[in-house]
């Protein structure tokens, strides 16, 4: 079947399909031995793919893996780093790691810790992450100081970061003592550092950031063990059915948010 280079090479595993768009960029990719430019379609049945001078067989798509970490602070949400600092791929086994196209889902900085999907389907991926889709992700957040009320009510219905109001947000206190105020925060959207910029804006400072769920994937379920920082397990076939095919994605259409 004939279809897209990055869509072939997300398919099978070898990236997702943004860093894969981006490897056929760089040249790094040839289709019968010629360098592939974007749009240029292939048939993997019969035409001859590479990636760095190594040849894609259709006989290699690795199996597809889906894994739930608890990335801790420290460690970089990507697949290599030339800083040369930790990254997920890291807290890996071997057997896992060595599995062509694993890549995080999305990103934490390295100063925030929790829920993180990894997974070598670059479909998965393309979904996860396309603006259109806003999968809501649970956070708890330690503000530092006060945090009135009134900023509560301002990040609920949206602040201007950039140039774009940020969608409605579900913002609620847990815990407040003199030193910090502790909380609760379920985010439809994913801009980088979101909730640090939008509690800087509001004149606070972040101290400590934690993603407790992606969706209803949790590292603490009710009865269950919680996910140690730094640990990791793979998603069960209902969790890997809910992220492909859930109703409880929210889709934006024509600005507004439907259910």
């Amino acid at each position: 079947m004939v279809e897209r280079v990055q869509k072939i090479l997300s398919q099978w595993g070898v990236a997702s399909r943004r860093r894969a768009e981006d490897m056929i960029v760089a040249g790094r990719v040839r289709l019968n031995g010629e360098i592939v430019t974007l749009g240029d379609k292939a048939d993997p049945n019969c035409d001859r793919l590479e990636v760095d001078g190594k040849v894609i067989q259709p006989s290699q798509r690795p199996q597809l893996i889906y894994i739930l970490m608890n990335k801790p602070t420290g460690v970089v949400c990507t697949c290599d780093d030339p800083q040369n600092r930790s990254i997920v791929l890291d807290l890996l086994p071997k057997a896992l790691r060595h599995k062509t196209g694993i890549h995080p889902v999305g990103r934490l900085d390295i100063n925030s810790s929790g829920a993180l999907l990894l997974t070598n389907d670059g479909d998965l991926t393309l979904k996860l992450t396309h603006p259109r889709y806003h999968l809501p992700k649970t956070y708890e957040v330690w503000v530092k100081g006060h945090f009135p009320e009134e900023m509560l009510q301002q990040w609920r219905e949206g602040v201007m970061l950039m140039g774009k109001k940020t969608l409605p947000a579900q913002v609620e206190v847990v815990r407040r003592c003199r030193q910090h105020t502790r909380l609760k925060v379920i985010l439809t959207e994913g801009r980088n550092r979101q909730i640090r910029r939008i509690v800087q804006q509001l004149g606070f400072h972040v101290l400590r950031l934690h993603r407790t769920a992606i969706g209803s994937l949790v590292l603490s379920p009710p009865n269950e063990n919680s996910l140690l920082s730094g640990h990791y397990r793979l998603l069960t076939p209902s969790e890997i059915a809910f992220l492909k095919h859930g109703t409880n994605f929210i889709v934006e259409t024509e600005g507004k948010l439907i259910q």
